[in-house]
């Protein structure tokens, strides 16, 4: 039996792989009730007006133009929230 060393404890192979599939299934979970565009008003809301805006200059989202409306992509919007401290460059 395969025993994975964690800094507080050891746990089995199958107790580590049992706990990473279940988190695993809650964020497939709350990302496929996520609709699949939001509007700009609930991304400055969700991501932050200054955070949505500099992914802009940088190219990290391409915003849906609709008359009247700015809608960007709940995946890209993820992508760019994923990359820690990218406001220092």
């Amino acid at each position: 039996m395969m025993q994975i060393q964690l800094p507080d404890r050891m746990v089995t192979y199958d107790v580590f792989m049992s706990d990473l599939a279940s988190r695993i299934a809650e964020k497939l979970l709350c990302i496929r009730e996520q609709p699949e565009v939001i509007s700009q008003r609930a991304a400055y809301r969700e991501y932050g007006k200054a955070n949505v805006q500099r992914w802009l200059r940088q190219g990290k989202l391409h915003p849906c133009k609709r008359i009247g409306k700015v809608e960007y992509s709940t995946a890209e919007l993820r992508m760019a929230q994923s990359n820690q401290q990218d406001y220092f460059k």
